[in-house]
C-alpha cells in the first residue's frame, strides 16, 4: 500500500507551477499525503517527525528535534526556498519537560523566528516524540515580523509574521515565567484573546480580519466557558473557521491558547456556509482569505433535526466527515482537488491504517500535505444515553483556488 502511494505521488510531481508536489528523495510517507505542496504564494509542509529518511529514530531528544527540522528543511529547500521563508510552524510535543530544550534547538534553525504554536499531544504516528509542520512564503520580501509595541525582539518565536496580506499569529497567552495565571477560566480566555488581539493590532488588523483559529484547551478549561467568552469578540454568523482541540498540555501551565491566520484586506475575506448548517456564534464552516479557503474541523456529525454521530466505526465516521467537508467546498465552487493541507485529529492511532484507507479515496495522485495526531488518550467507546457514538476523529482542511 505504501509503495502505491509513493508511486502516485511521484507521478504527480510534474503538476503545473500553481500547485506542485514537493517530494524529497528517500522520504516514505506512511499514509496518503504529500510531504509538501507548493500552491499559490505558499508552501505547506506535512508534519515531520523525528525519524531519518531511512526510518531510524535518533537516540537523544536533541537529535530527534534536529531531525524534525532537517526533514522540514529538505522540503523547503527542494521547493527552492530557505528556512528564512518559513512564516508559521506547529510543534506537537509529547513530553512537557522537553519544552525548553525544544525551544533552544528550534531557535538555532532560524535567524528571524516564524510564528509558532506548541501543544502537548498523547501520541504521534511512527512513535515519534515530536512533530513539526511549516508554512513558508514564496517571496521572502513579503515576510515581516510583527511584535506588539513595547516588546523586545523575540527569542524563540515571533508573536506574528506578516506574509504579504496574510498574518500568522503565534499561540497566544500572556502566561510566562514572570506572570501569574488567572484562576478564573473566563479570565484565562480573556487574557489569551487579549494577547491575540495585541498581535492583530500590531499588524493594523482586528478580530474581523481573522479567517481561521485553533483554540487549544486542556481538561481544566470548560468548553462552554471558552465559547462564551470567545463569541463576544466576533460577529455572529461571520466568525472565523475554527478547529477546537483539547490537548494533553499547553506550555507554561496555560489552559487555553489561540493561534490563527488573518487577512489584511477585508474585501478578500468571505465566510461560506452550506445551506444545511445554521449560523454559529463561534465558528463559520469555511472562510476565504483571498485565494485560500480555510475550513473548520469536521467530524462524523450528521447535520439536521436528528443530528449527531451515529456511526460506531472510525471508517464510517471519516466518510461522514469528508461528506461534511465537501459541503463547504462545493458551496464555494471547489472540491477535494483544491485541498492543499489537512489536519487529522484521531482518537486512537491504532485506527491510523483504517482512517488512511477511507481518507485516500477522496484524493487523486497528489494528496494534500497532512498532519495526524492523537491529542489525548483513547476514549471509552460506547454510545451515550441517546444512542450517539463518541467522536473518533476530526479533520480540518485548507484549499486553494485555481488560477
Amino acid at each position: 500500500m505504501r509503495a502505491a502511494w509513493v508511486l502516485l505521488l511521484l507521478l504527480a510531481a510534474n503538476l503545473a507551477a500553481e500547485r506542485r508536489v514537493i517530494f524529497p528523495a528517500g522520504i516514505k510517507p506512511v499514509g496518503p499525503y504529500s510531504p509538501g505542496i507548493l500552491a499559490g504564494d505558499f508552501l505547506y509542509a506535512s508534519g515531520q517527525g523525528a525519524r531519518t529518511p531511512d526510518g531510524r529514530m535518533p537516540a537523544s531528544f536533541e537529535e530527534q528535534a534536529r531531525q524534525c527540522l532537517e526533514n522540514i528543511k529538505s522540503i523547503v529547500e527542494l521547493a527552492g526556498l530557505t528556512m528564512e521563508h518559513v512564516v508559521y510552524t506547529q510543534v506537537y510535543l509529547e513530553d512537557a519537560s522537553k519544552f525548553d530544550e525544544m525551544n533552544r534547538i528550534f531557535a538555532s534553525y532560524f535567524r528571524e523566528k516564524p510564528a509558532r504554536s506548541t501543544v502537548g499531544i498523547h501520541h504521534l504516528p511512527t512513535d515519534t516524540p515530536i512533530e513539526i509542520t511549516a508554512v513558508a512564503v514564496r517571496d521572502l520580501a513579503q515576510k515581516k515580523i510583527i511584535v506588539p509595541a513595547g516588546e523586545s525582539k523575540p527569542q524563540f518565536l515571533s508573536p506574528g509574521v506578516l506574509a504579504g496580506d496574510r498574518l500568522y499569529i503565534s499561540g497566544s497567552t500572556r502566561v510566562d515565567r514572570s506572570s501569574t495565571l488567572p484562576q478564573d477560566p473566563a479570565e484565562q480566555v480573556e487574557t489569551a484573546l487579549n494577547r491575540f488581539h495585541q498581535i492583530l493590532q500590531a499588524a493594523g488588523m482586528d478580530f474581523a480580519n481573522v479567517v481561521f483559529v485553533n483554540p487549544y484547551l486542556t481538561h481544566a478549561m470548560p468548553m462552554e466557558v471558552m465559547n462564551r467568552v470567545y463569541a463576544k469578540h466576533f460577529e455572529f454568523g461571520n466568525t472565523p473557521a475554527r478547529a477546537t482541540i483539547e490537548m494533553s498540555w499547553l506550555p507554561l501551565g496555560a489552559n487555553v491558547s489561540f493561534t490563527g491566520v488573518a487577512i489584511r484586506d477585508l474585501a478578500k475575506r468571505r465566510a461560506v456556509r452550506p445551506k444545511n448548517m445554521p449560523p454559529s456564534p463561534t465558528a463559520s464552516p469555511c472562510v476565504f482569505a483571498g485565494d485560500t479557503f480555510y475550513c473548520s474541523a469536521k467530524s462524523g456529525f450528521i447535520p439536521g433535526a436528528n443530528g449527531g454521530i451515529w456511526a460506531e466505526s472510525v471508517e464510517n465516521q471519516v466518510r461522514q466527515t469528508m461528506r461534511n467537508l465537501l459541503d463547504g467546498l462545493e458551496e464555494a465552487g471547489l472540491d477535494f482537488s483544491n485541498v492543499v493541507a489537512s489536519n487529522v485529529y484521531l482518537d486512537n492511532l491504532e485506527d491510523f491504517v483504517k482512517m488512511n484507507g477511507v481518507y485516500a479515496r477522496y484524493f487523486g495522485p497528489a494528496p494534500p500535505a497532512r498532519t495526524t495526531i492523537a491529542p489525548l488518550p483513547p476514549i471509552e467507546r460506547k454510545p451515550d444515553a441517546t444512542g450517539h457514538s463518541p467522536m473518533l476523529e476530526q479533520i480540518s482542511i485548507i484549499a486553494v483556488t485555481e488560477k
